[in-house]
């Protein structure tokens, strides 16, 4: 338990999670005198090397595709941004939303989803891989920024947020409880926002993804009809970088703004007066109505069958694949190297007894950048 006389506390909703009740560290701290501690756990996953690598890591198009694609860590921005604009407008506690959002794709490996299932598939033996797992891993093992102790040392409440498919989770009192915190929630569904909805500019940017089919979608006819009505009839001559942003720029309003008017009945009725009540409900409060959640639906569908199974995009993520299977399968045969080709790091090297070779040659290969990957592959040609 940490104490804040913290005035903002005094406006946050009271089934929000308040700094001076936090469940607090693994390893105990002193507080800070001016910063609480999500401020304090959102400072340390951004200056952590997993975080900066995420500028160098695919979010659909292969890192270094183009300079105006998004990245792992463009798309992390933006969730962070919709976590706290949500979070805000529910009266939660922004530091805490924004703090799980920095830290939730940390995990991710090189070469985006595609990335993701190849790892799984070479470690379908030693238990998978999952990029949320890893994310805790990062955070909890990896990371190396204090001499007295592994991982960043997060609070309880950062953590709770990354355990994205954990059907129970355990308080460190003891107690199991169904659903994590309503910031956790924010946070897990603005990745789906910013997800969607931002892979559909690039796919449309990209000119793989034909305006003319969105037409198709009740979600697309919308947000265009709100475009052209706030635009004052300017968006039909607008150039079409200009018409597609402002389309989207509706969109993503259209999304929030259902998410904030459904999340707000749907906590009312409830009757939860504490972040304890929360936990304790068999189900979620933060979600959309059932009417944007069927046109969502439909939009990940078109995204998929259209977009990211688009021979362009697939043929690519396949052939950086197989890159990555075969840097993987050499750090297996040779960790330490050989004959002027590189082995694993030396902090990987060090975590092999402990947790086996194949978990430390994944976690090595995860937290490789594409490029760093590539230029590994290069030297086994």
């Amino acid at each position: 338990m940490t104490h804040s006389s913290d005035p903002r506390e005094a406006l946050l909703a009271p089934y929000a999670q308040r700094d001076s009740e936090s469940a607090g560290r693994l390893r105990p701290e002193q507080g800070h005198s001016f910063r609480s501690c999500y401020q304090r756990d959102r400072d340390r996953i951004v200056h952590g090397t997993s975080f900066r690598r995420l500028d160098g890591k695919t979010q659909v198009f292969l890192n270094g595709k183009g300079d105006h694609y998004r990245t792992r860590l463009t798309h992390t921005i933006e969730v962070a941004s919709l976590s706290r604009t949500v979070a805000r407008a529910l009266g939660l506690n922004e530091d805490l939303a924004e703090a799980i959002a920095l830290a939730h794709d940390l995990g991710h490996p090189p070469f985006g989803h595609a990335g993701e299932e190849t790892l799984d598939l070479l470690m379908k033996d030693q238990g998978g891989f999952d990029h949320n797992e890893q994310s805790l891993r990062v955070v909890e093992v990896l990371e190396e920024s204090y001499p007295q102790q592994a991982g960043l040392n997060l609070s309880y409440e950062v953590l709770e947020g990354l355990r994205k498919h954990h059907r129970a989770l355990i308080h460190p009192d003891g107690a199991e409880y169904p659903s994590p915190s309503l910031e956790a929630q924010v946070a897990n569904i603005a990745d789906e926002v910013a997800y969607y909805s931002h892979d559909l500019e690039d796919g449309l940017a990209s000119g793989l993804l034909p305006e003319e089919e969105l037409s198709e979608l009740d979600l697309w006819r919308e947000a265009e009809a709100k475009a052209l009505e706030e635009s004052a009839g300017q968006l039909l001559s607008s150039g079409p970088r200009t018409h597609r942003k402002f389309i989207l720029r509706c969109l993503i309003n259209r999304e929030v703004e259902d998410l904030v008017a459904t999340s707000s009945e749907a906590i009312r009725s409830s009757g939860v007066t504490s972040v304890d009540d929360v936990r304790s409900l068999p189900s979620r409060l933060i979600g959309y109505s059932a009417e944007l959640k069927s046109r969502n639906a439909a939009l990940r569908r078109h995204l998929y069958e259209r977009f990211y199974r688009h021979p362009e995009v697939k043929g690519a993520n396949e052939n950086a694949c197989s890159q990555m299977e075969a840097v993987f399968s050499h750090l297996l045969k040779q960790p330490s190297g050989l004959a002027g080709i590189g082995g694993l790091g030396t902090r990987s090297l060090a975590r092999v007894e402990h947790d086996g070779l194949p978990r430390a040659v994944a976690d090595y290969v995860a937290g490789m950048t594409d490029s760093y990957l590539r230029s590994r592959y290069s030297e086994l040609l």
